[in-house]
This record gives C-alpha cells, structure tokens and sequence, in this order.
C-alpha cells in the first residue's frame, strides 16, 4: 500500500510539473552561447551583465552596423523555459534592427528556474538588468529603450516597466492579462476540444486537476495578479497576438489589457493582430501548430514606426480594433475551497485506497486461513471495493496522461463529445455509486456482524460515502 501511495503522488508531482530546485548562493554565472550569426548591415555585440541574485547574463546586441544618431532599444525577454538560448529569438531581433532598433537577446537564467520554481519578479529583475545594459551602450538613446516580452515575457516585461522609470515602452506578444492557470487552462482545454473532447472532462476534470496541482505548489506563479501588475504599467505598451495564437487566448486578452491599463490611467495602448500568425506572431502553414521561420507579415515593420512614435512624444491612445474570433472563451480559475485543497484530496486518495483495498485484501487472508465468513452481500461489496479503486486511480493516471500530452493530446475514441476512457471511469463512478447503496441495505439486513466484518463494512461504507461527491467534484457523475 505503501509503495501504491508513494507511486501516485510521484506521478502527480510529475505530470504537474517538474522538480523543484532554488538557487545558490553568490553571484552564479550561466555559460555563454556561440556568437549569433547576423547577415550583412548589421553588428552583433557580445554583451554581459547582471541579473538577480549576481547571476551574470550573457547576450547580444544586434543593430544596424551603420546607424544615423543614438538608435531607440530593446531588450527581448522570452517564454517559458530554463536556460532558453538568445538564438531563439535571433529572427525577430534581426528583423527589429533591419529597422533602426538596437535589439539586445540574452541566454535565459537557468538558475533558480524549474518547472516547480520560477519567479517572475526575479526575471522581470533580469530583464531590468538588460535594460541598464543596453542604456549604457554607446550609439543607443537611453532614454529610449523599452522592453519586448514573449508569452511568459509578456507577464514579465510590464513587471519590470512597472517597476523602473526607465523602462521607455514596453510590446507584448502573445501576452496574458490572465493568470497562467487560466491561460494553460484554456490551452490545454482548447487542445481537447479539437481532438473531439467537451463536458465535464474539460469542465470540471481539467480544471480540478490545474486547481490541484496549484494548490498544492506544483504549478509556479499559477495566480499570479497579471491585471494589477498592468495597471501600474504607465509605459505605452503594445500589444500583438496572432490569429491562429493556440496557446494564449487572442480573443480574451486584449480586453482584459485595455481594461487594466485604463484601471491605472494608461491610455496609451495599442493593439495589433495578425492572420495566419501564431502564438509568436510567426507565420504557421497549420492553423498555429508548427511555427514558421518567418514573421507574420508587417509585424517588424509595425514594431520599428510604433517604437519611433512612442519614444518621440507621439504615443497612441486607445488604439484597439476588435479583437479576432475565438472559438472557445476561457473561464476564470479561482483557488480550491478547503473541502477540496491539496489536503483533502490527499486524505480521501488515502481513504479511497485503503477502504476500497482492504475489502477484497480481508477476504483473501481469511481464506487462506481457512476462517471465511459469510459476507452480508456477494456483490456489492465486492464491486464498490472493485469499481470505487480503479475510478480513483483511473481518473489520476488519465488526467495525468493528458497533461503530460501537452498540445497535442489523444483522449482516445470520442463518443458524443465523450472520451471511451472518461466514459469508463464515468461508468466504475456510477457502479460504484450503485454499490454503496447496495452494501449499506445489504448491512442493515443482515443484522448482527462480527466486530471486524463491522469494521470491514464500516470502512467500505464510509469510503463509499465520501466517493460520492468526490466524484462529483471530478466530473465522474456529470454530463
């Protein structure tokens, strides 16, 4: 039984992210990466500095090789990851530099950062550490030198504005004013949805399953205030997302940043959007699941005349067209109620395992000994013990196994919206349902038991009891 638990909450901590880690002491250094290649007309600087804790970054700077006066800046702050590479970034910074801008990409920091434990506050740190880097340099205007920040970046690049005068602007793409559960919520639920999936999988499985593992410390930075951070960005931002965007929802967000920003007086946002451009305004040949090499059409271009305006006192006000068509809303995600935190389903896992377990456990020692004992019922029990463990361990391993999926999920054969798997742990939910009211009639008619056959029963019973709303709470007994 032992080794049944420690096997399940290692499978959960896996599937809901990584091991965890902190960094050390001292001022760390991460290695740096190969020179980036550039083509002619531009230069590319090798670059070192500070960020949080001491850790030295290293990076880039790629500009025009000749340039008329100071140039505006920027300094690009990736998405999610440990360690990403400054090459990730390579095309859009060659591109923003084919129109006047000194682009600075830098190795992201994996100290300190694991799938368990990030910290956008000490990357928003790091990427103030680029911004200082890059208003040093000679041939750049200090004054005019913003931040450029990429889905994770997108949270942390209005952050870092929030936090430091001089910071000049600040782009998003692909960006949230979301909290990341809601967001990889949606994401996750949208991969579902066009493998065939709805109901109470997505619903209530999906979404219980994110809360878990938030609650429990698993999922990093899960609620974290993006629309508070926002409304003390007083920066000009602009904001792009990607039509065929499969990961951020380009539909719900430029609201929810319209909304934050004017919250704190900002009025000087801009929104752009662009067809057949995906999460990183890239072009996509597939609706968004393969990234092109190429920038979406004209989104460089807007990137270089919006920074020259916005840092020359022509800042936009309230530009926001529509936003496109999304198919499926996101919803909000609000933290466990203490009925169902990270505790108690521990417990009722706990209870479900022993109860349900020890039932047939029981009855296989004592028969073994030769003392059998004539059961009160020879069904019921036997499938509440049977059905009850195999939808509890079910629903684990299968929710574990869509997320470990990631964007691209086989729920298995859907029917009517229904996954053959989730409909098999629907059906051991609703047998085991049955058989709690089977046992517990059973029980009462068979009147006086022996005290460890009450004990038995006693234990099935309550187990059984609680199994009901538990599985309710999971999906297992809705549409």
């Amino acid at each position: 039984m032992k080794t049944v638990l420690i096997a399940a909450a290692a499978l959960l901590a896996a599937a809901l992210l990584g091991i965890a880690g902190s960094p050390p002491a001292g001022a760390a250094r991460t290695a740096p990466s190969a020179r980036v290649p550039v083509p002619a007309g531009l230069t590319a600087d090798e670059v070192s500095f500070t960020g949080y804790g001491g850790l030295t970054l290293h990076g880039s700077v790629v500009a025009p090789r000749k340039a008329a006066g100071p140039l505006p800046g920027v300094v690009l702050v990736t998405g999610s990851g440990s360690g990403v590479p400054r090459d990730h970034l390579l095309t859009e910074a060659v591109e923003f530099a084919r129109r006047g801008l000194a682009v600075l990409i830098y190795d992201k920091r994996s100290v300190g950062y694991t799938d368990f434990r990030r910290s956008y506050s000490e990357l928003a740190d790091d990427a103030l550490g680029g911004v200082r880097a890059l208003r040093a340099r000679p041939g750049v205007d200090p004054a005019k030198v913003g931040l450029w920040g990429l889905s994770e970046g997108g949270w942390v690049a209005p952050l870092a504005a929030s936090r430091s005068a001089d910071v000049a602007f600040v782009i998003v793409v692909g960006g949230n004013a979301m909290p990341p559960i809601r967001q990889q919520l949606w994401n996750e639920a949208s991969a579902l949805r066009r493998a065939g999936a709805s109901g109470s999988l997505i619903d209530h499985g999906k979404r219980n399953f994110a809360r878990l593992g938030a609650d429990a410390g698993l999922f990093a930075e899960a609620f974290f205030p993006a629309e508070d951070v926002l409304s003390r960005v007083r920066q000009p931002l602009l904001g792009v997302w990607g039509d065929h965007d499969l990961q951020t929802p380009p539909g719900d967000n430029p609201p929810l940043f319209a909304r934050a920003l004017r919250r704190g007086g900002n009025v000087h946002y801009t929104f752009r959007f662009f067809a057949g451009a995906d999460h990183g305004a890239h072009t996509t040949p597939d609706g968004g699941v393969t990234r092109g090499e190429a920038l979406a059409p004209g989104y460089a271009d807007l990137v270089g005349s919006w920074v020259r305006d916005a840092t020359s006192g022509k800042a936009p006000v309230a530009d926001a067209p529509a936003p496109p068509r999304q198919e499926h809303r996101s919803a909000e995600v609000s933290p466990s109620p203490w009925w169902a935190s990270a505790w108690a389903q521990l417990v009722a896992f706990v209870l479900f395992v022993v109860a349900f377990a020890a039932y047939p456990l029981v009855a296989l020692v004592r028969r073994v000994r030769g003392r059998t004992v004539r059961p009160v019922s020879r069904w019921a029990p036997r499938l509440l013990s049977g059905a009850g463990l195999l939808a509890a361990l079910g629903l684990l391993f299968y929710l574990f196994y869509l997320m470990a999926a990631g964007r691209a999920p086989d729920p298995g054969p859907v029917l009517a919206g229904r996954p053959l798997p989730w409909l098999a742990l629907q059906g051991l939910a609703v047998a085991a349902v049955a058989a709690v009211a089977g046992t517990a009639a059973a029980w009462r008619r068979a009147g006086a038991v022996p005290a460890v056959e009450r004990v038995r029963l006693g234990l099935l019973v309550t187990a059984g009891t609680v199994f009901v709303p538990w599985a309710v709470y999971w999906g297992l007994l809705l549409p």
